[in-house]
């Protein structure tokens, strides 16, 4: 992962050391980390058909149309962040009210904690009846 992005890494890492501050350098491996995960996470047709469940929501529909992948990484729990950056959606407000939100509302998602929905251990998994 990094070594392909030799350059990058040390650029991260001197602007780092020059603003005294670690956020170029957390930001470079979240990218990397991120970069890696979708390129492991995803299937082309040839290698696993999506199976998208069907849903009476269209909104759910184009959800999880837009987010190949989204059915099978939602078989473990996950969290908000998680999610979101499965998603490739940056702004967390976003991610809640287009994503997040619509999938609970629609009972695709459900919380480990339902009477706590603001809990830090707050985690969402795939409601069984959808689960391949």
């Amino acid at each position: 992962m990094v070594f392909s992005h030799q350059s990058d890494y040390y650029h991260a890492i001197g602007q780092s050391t020059a603003k005294t501050n670690c956020a170029p350098f957390i930001e470079f491996m979240l990218e990397m980390i991120e970069q890696t995960l979708r390129e492991q996470l995803s299937l082309t047709p040839q290698d696993s058909p999506q199976v998208i469940p069907q849903v009476d929501n269209q909104v759910v529909a184009d959800i999880l149309h837009k987010q190949p992948g989204l059915v099978d990484y939602c078989q473990m729990l996950r969290t908000r962040a998680e999610l979101q950056a499965f998603c490739g959606l940056h702004d967390r407000e976003h991610f809640r009210k287009s994503v997040l939100k619509p999938l609970l509302e629609a009972g695709w998602l459900q919380r480990t904690l339902p009477d706590k929905p603001n809990s830090p251990n707050q985690r969402y998994f795939l409601k069984k009846e959808y689960n391949q």
